[in-house]
């Protein structure tokens, strides 16, 4: 089912073992435009780190009741790979996060999650048997962007902007994104239209902009 990523910000993350708290952000893969964290606001737990859920620990999405399961309990994500709430999601801390879940790696495999075209809790689950990381020892930065510093970003048309990143349109089952909603209040149209990301040539953090490789003519 596809959601806004602005209704969903706010949903209670609801652990096997009880709430842990509110969702307050997400990351996103600008390579394959794909969430790949929920990012929770804990309240006074766990305080001085992110607290990071990764797509494949969830196992619903409850709208009515605005709650996201999460297949953990509380003890594994304390346990987990930390991370302070001022420092970047870098390859090698998931690395080290992946490993202690025993999650397939999702940049290894032909798939947007990897070898597997859907996030799922309980594959891979025996070490021995996930495809071994294509890191190489090497300190590559990952496409990790907060969807928070997107929305907001101009749109570039090939013959000039357009407007602006309103919000994200996800399949909450492969946590895809699948549209941005942009805001085009200076076209002659002045409404909201949709995005593919297989429009998107690049997207320029030091600019603050979304280069999309089509007219403001055929966005519009």
């Amino acid at each position: 089912m596809l959601d806004q990523i602005k209704t969903i910000k706010g949903y209670k993350l609801n652990t096997l073992d009880g709430e842990i708290g509110k969702i307050k952000e997400f990351y996103f893969d600008d390579q394959y435009w794909a969430i790949r964290y929920l990012v929770g606001d804990t309240g006074n737990w766990l305080t001085d780190r992110q607290v990071l859920i990764s797509p494949h620990a969830l196992t619903g999405v409850n709208k009515d009741a605005q709650v996201i399961n999460v297949n953990l309990t509380k003890k594994q994500i304390q346990n987990s790979p930390s991370i302070s709430s001022d420092e970047a999601v870098s390859r090698q801390f998931e690395e080290k996060y992946y490993d202690y879940y025993a999650w397939p790696y999702y940049w290894s495999g032909p798939y947007i999650w990897g070898y597997y075209p859907y996030p799922y809790p309980h594959v891979m689950r025996n070490s021995e048997e996930r495809p071994k990381s294509n890191l190489g020892g090497k300190k590559w930065g990952p496409h990790l962007r907060s969807s928070g510093v997107v929305i907001g970003f101009a749109i570039q048309a090939k013959d000039g902007e357009i407007g602006h990143v309103e919000d994200f349109i996800i399949d909450d089952k492969t946590w895809a994104i699948r549209y941005l909603i942009v805001d085009t209040p200076n076209s002659k149209a002045g409404k909201m239209v949709l995005v593919s990301p297989q429009w998107i040539k690049r997207v320029s953090w030091k600019e603050s902009a979304v280069f999309v490789n089509l007219s403001r003519a055929t966005i519009t």
